[in-house]
């Protein structure tokens, strides 16, 4: 019988999935992407996480959505 071998999965960064929201695919231009990988860059967070953050502090501010 074959050795099997032991997988050791990375961790992930960002929030643990929670199979909940809807996913949405969007294209950004490079001076947009540019903007998005600098707060990422700031912030320590990966890009799916960075847009949601940005998004949702633009809702914020335009009272679209309540601070939490």
């Amino acid at each position: 019988m074959p050795k099997q071998e032991t997988v050791i999965s990375k961790k992930r960064r960002g929030p643990v999935p929670t199979g909940k929201g809807v996913p949405i695919m969007v294209r950004l231009q490079p001076d947009m992407l540019a903007g998005v990988d600098q707060f990422v860059a700031e912030h320590d967070v990966s890009r799916p996480e960075a847009v949601r953050l940005i998004i949702r502090d633009w809702l914020i501010r335009h009272q679209v959505l309540r601070a939490e």
